[in-house]
Parts: C-alpha cells; sequence; structure tokens
C-alpha cells in the first residue's frame, strides 16, 4: 500500500491529460470544420445583393478564424501567468461554444435569417474570430500545462496526446460533414440544402464537445508550477503527490523552488537562441505546408481527378490519426530530435511526389499516395512534435511568455500558408497551364521540408528524459558561457 502511495496515483493524472487534451480536439475540430463547409458558405454569400462575394473575400472569410488564432496566442502568454491555466482553458471552452452557436446562426437578434448581406459576413467573420482566440488559447495553454503536471519519463507521450486530439478532432470533423452531406444525398434539392442549411449544420455540431470541454476543465487542478509562483506551494505539493507519490512530490516541488525564485524575467534572460529555436520550431511546423492540405482537402483530391473527395477525406484523416500513435508509442523511446528529421525527410518524398506528378505522366494513385505519405510523416513529426518541444524546450520563469511567442508565429505563419496556397495552386505557366502551380507549390514545400531536417539536426537540442528543471539549467548554462 505504502509503495502505491510512493508512486503517485496513475489515474488521477490521466483523468486531468484527457480533460486537457479535450482542448486539443476542439482544436483540430475548429480548424478544420471550414473544409466541409466553404463551398456552401461561398454559395451562400453570393446569393448577396449589397455586396461582390469575391473568391479573394472568400479566402479571407475561410481563414478569418486564424486571426483569432494569433491574437489568442498572443493573450495566452498573459492570461496563463495572471489568472493561470486553468481558468484561461476555461475561457477558451466558452469561446468555442459561442463560435459554434454564432457560425451556425450569423443572423441572430441583427438580421433576416438566410438572406446574405455585408453585415451577416461581418457578424460570420465576428463569431470565426471569437473561435480562433480559442483555439489560440488552447494551442499554447494545453501543451503547456500537460508538460506542467507530467512526469519527465511520460512528458513527452501524454503531450504527443494532445496531437493525437487534434488530428482525431480533425478526424470526426471530417466523419460528420461526411455523414451531413449524407444524410440528403438522394434530396434532388441537394445542393441548395447545403448552401443554406448542411453548412451551419457543420458548425454547430461543435457545440457538443465545446460545452463538454467548458464544464468538465472546472474540475482539474492548476499547474503545480503555477501554484509555485503564485507562492501556494502547499497546494502544489498536494497535486504533485497525486501525481508522483509523496517522496518524489517534494524533490521536485524543491526543483520547481529554485527556478522560479523570480516570478518574472525578461524573455531573453537566457540568450537569444532558445526563443529563436522555438519560434522556428513553429515556423517550420507550418511552412512545410500541411495545412494546406488539411484545409483544402476535399479540392486537392478533386484536383487529381477523384470522384468522392470527401469520403479520401477521411481517408486521409485516419491515416493521419493512425500515424500519430506512432510518434505517442516512439517519443520516449526514439527522442524528438530523430522523429523529427525522418518525418522531414519523409514528407520531402511525398511532397516531391506530388510535385512530379504534375510534370511527368503518371497515374492518379501516385499523387494520391504522395500526398497521403507527406500527411503521415508529418504526423508522426512535425505534428506532435513541435508541440512537445514548445512545452517543454523553455525555462519555467518564461516559458508562458515564450510559449505565447512561439505559437503567435505559428499562427501567424499558418495564416501565410493558408492564404497563399489557392492562388499558387493555380497559377498557369504557358503550355504547363495549372500543371506549374501544382508542380511549383508542392516542390516548394518538399524544399522547405529538406531545410526543416538540416535545422533540427544542426541548432535543437534532444529533450527526451529531462526535467523541465534541468531544462531550465541548460539554457541559464548555455546563457552564461556567452
Amino acid at each position: 500500500m505504502s509503495q502505491q502511495k510512493n508512486e503517485g496515483q496513475p489515474w488521477y493524472l490521466i483523468s486531468i491529460v484527457l480533460v486537457a487534451v479535450l482542448g486539443g480536439l476542439l482544436f483540430g475540430y475548429d480548424t478544420a470544420v471550414i473544409s466541409g463547409a466553404e463551398k456552401g458558405l461561398q454559395a451562400f454569400f453570393q446569393t448577396a445583393t449589397d455586396f461582390s462575394y469575391t473568391d479573394a473575400l472568400h479566402g479571407f472569410t475561410t481563414s478569418s478564424a486564424l486571426i483569432g488564432c494569433i491574437i489568442g496566442a498572443l493573450l495566452s502568454g498573459i492570461l496563463s501567468s495572471r489568472i493561470g491555466r486553468r481558468r484561461s482553458l476555461e475561457i477558451a471552452g466558452l469561446l468555442f461554444l459561442l463560435s459554434a452557436l454564432g457560425s451556425y446562426s450569423p443572423e441572430f437578434l441583427f438580421f433576416e435569417h438566410g438572406v446574405a448581406s455585408k453585415g451577416v459576413l461581418a457578424a460570420f467573420v465576428f463569431y470565426r474570430i471569437i473561435g480562433g482566440i480559442g483555439v489560440g488559447l488552447a494551442s499554447a495553454i494545453c501543451p503547456m500545462y500537460i508538460a506542467e503536471v507530467s512526469p519527465a519519463s511520460q512528458r513527452g507521450k501524454l503531450v504527443s496526446w494532445n496531437q493525437f486530439a487534434i488530428i482525431f478532432g480533425q478526424l470526426v470533423v471530417y466523419f460528420v460533414n461526411f455523414l451531413i452531406i449524407q444524410s440528403h444525398k438522394n434530396d434532388p434539392q441537394i445542393v441548395e440544402w447545403t448552401n443554406t442549411v448542411g453548412w451551419r449544420n457543420m458548425f454547430v455540431s461543435e457545440a457538443f464537445p465545446a460545452g463538454l470541454f467548458a464544464l468538465l476543465i472546472l474540475l482539474v487542478p492548476e499547474s503545480p508550477r503555477h501554484l509555485v509562483i503564485l507562492g501556494r506551494d502547499d497546494k502544489a505539493l498536494g497535486i504533485l503527490s497525486r501525481i508522483n507519490g509523496p517522496e518524489k512530490a517534494r524533490v521536485i516541488l524543491q526543483d520547481i523552488k529554485e527556478t522560479v525564485v523570480e516570478k518574472r524575467e525578461k524573455l531573453f534572460a537566457y540568450g537569444f537562441l532558445v526563443i529563436f529555436i522555438g519560434c522556428m520550431l513553429s515556423v517550420f511546423q507550418q511552412i512545410i505546408g500541411i495545412n494546406a492540405v488539411l484545409y483544402f482537402a476535399p479540392r486537392i483530391f478533386e484536383s487529381m481527378g477523384v470522384s468522392d473527395n470527401m469520403l479520401f477525406t477521411v481517408i486521409m484523416g485516419i491515416i493521419n490519426i493512425s500515424f500519430t500513435l506512432v510518434a505517442v508509442f516512439t517519443v520516449e523511446k526514439l527522442g524528438r530530435k530523430p522523429l523529427l528529421i525522418t518525418g522531414s525527410l519523409g514528407m520531402a518524398v511525398g511532397a516531391l511526389g506530388v510535385a512530379l506528378s504534375n510534370v511527368v505522366s503518371m497515374p492518379p494513385l501516385v499523387p494520391v499516395i504522395s500526398i497521403m505519405v507527406y500527411s503521415a510523416c508529418f504526423m508522426f513529426s512535425w505534428g506532435p512534435i513541435c508541440w512537445v518541444y514548445i512545452s517543454e524546450i523553455f525555462p519555467n520563469t518564461i516559458r508562458s511568455e515564450a510559449t505565447a511567442l512561439a505559437v503567435a508565429f505559428q499562427w501567424i505563419f499558418n495564416f501565410i500558408v493558408s492564404s497563399t496556397f489557392v492562388p499558387m495552386y493555380n497559377m498557369k505557366l504557358g503550355a504547363m497551364g495549372d500543371s506549374f502551380g501544382h508542380f511549383f507549390a508542392y516542390a516548394l514545400y518538399g524544399v522547405i521540408c529538406l531545410a526543416a531536417a538540416l535545422f533540427v539536426w544542426r541548432l535543437v537540442p534532444e529533450t527526451k528524459g529531462k526535467t523541465l528543471e534541468e531544462m531550465t539549467a541548460l539554457w541559464r548554462n548555455r546563457s552564461q558561457k556567452k
């Protein structure tokens, strides 16, 4: 019995992490719901009589949530430091719920239902930005929270579950969107129904998981490291004891106290390199192009000659979630760097395979398989491992602010990639026509994947098995040597 006490309560840790990763599921759900809804949404707003809904305006509308993501990521550092990790996630849950309901009926209270107008468009964009702020908060704080409650030996695996939840959320919404369309497959007015009702049902489907998260997050404790910063050592010790056992908890508490003597330090107190590496990990995770594939998957498969593009999008979602599990179960055995480097090289092969298929005559199956290889390699590498690194690479006293900056960079470059993909993909040149844009986009992503592998090999330290306090000491020593 005493041995069990000294080892902590595994189910307590698991229950905390399960609630936290629900925030990751909402992150994935909210960002991917647009992939099924965007065509119906475009058709709806094209019926407006008081303005012209252009392709450029549609691109902004579909990407508007990313503006909120940038705002949410920047706010995450301030909120998580001042009101705590848990309360910040409570706010995120409420924003998810408000966004789901508002996107379903942007006309609510102020406009005539079913009639597109400038005002309705502005309201819809507002609700999508609100949801984006929730995504930005959750994307920064969920992995930070999981890292701060997890033992060092399990931290990589548990933070990787957050990425699994993100991809699972995307798969769920792909499947939900597919079922919503299938529910009216035999309706002769299917196109009209999709353009008036279908896209609304896709957005409101997020309300259930959002409401569940908003309730369950009330039941989890605050991060022990944040409690120590606030001077609430007894409360922190109680939580650490339930997770690690009393004896180990006292050692961990002392380590935490030694690294948070000062509540706050300047962002570059540990030198420029740690901030640069953290931010560049975020930048590379986006500029390798994965979200261009995830957000526009149905259109991409359609351009490859795939008839049932929504079904293939679901298949890709299943492949993605399967390969995310590879990272979950190998990150503590193989380490972070090997997975990132291997994934980068695999993505380069997949991207270049798609690029070549647009200049060399190949069966349609070749680019389809290539894009799935590209996506699968991301899922066991940059998808989860980037979040693992961001959650554990920064020293304790600057973690909130540094994580917020890194995640903000991630969403900024997500917006850049998402907003430039369609124009780049549709570029035409001479006799190549549309094939040039298809070739150029994936060739560019393939080259960037190779650069990402080189960056990780040369600059990124391995963090496997190191406590958060050991990472603080590592960067402190490096900055003092300089």
